[in-house]
């Protein structure tokens, strides 16, 4: 992966709550959340977080739309995308 290369991510917090992002650095950004340098807000309080989902996008514009994509869905179809039940439009 280029450092070009923007991943989309999804978080399962502790509550319960599911939590998306893009980073470039995937690894490094858990780390700012988890060390609340630079994370992002609504993360606070809602730690442990793990890892769910993660899938390499590209460009950052194109990261942001599919970023957006997703924060639209519903729970459930974010669920079935976690599971691998429901794909991803523009990512291969």
């Amino acid at each position: 992966m280029t450092s070009n290369t923007y991943s989309l991510y999804i978080l399962r917090c502790s509550d319960g709550t599911l939590y998306t992002g893009i980073a470039r650095d995937v690894p490094g950004r858990l780390e700012e959340h988890r060390n609340g340098t630079r994370g992002a807000k609504y993360l606070r309080g809602r730690s442990p977080f793990k890892l769910e989902f993660q899938v390499a996008v590209g460009e950052r514009g194109a990261a942001q739309r599919v970023e957006y994509f997703v924060k639209k869905l519903t729970r459930k179809d974010k669920l079935d995308l976690i599971a691998g039940r429901r794909e991803l439009p523009g990512v291969d």
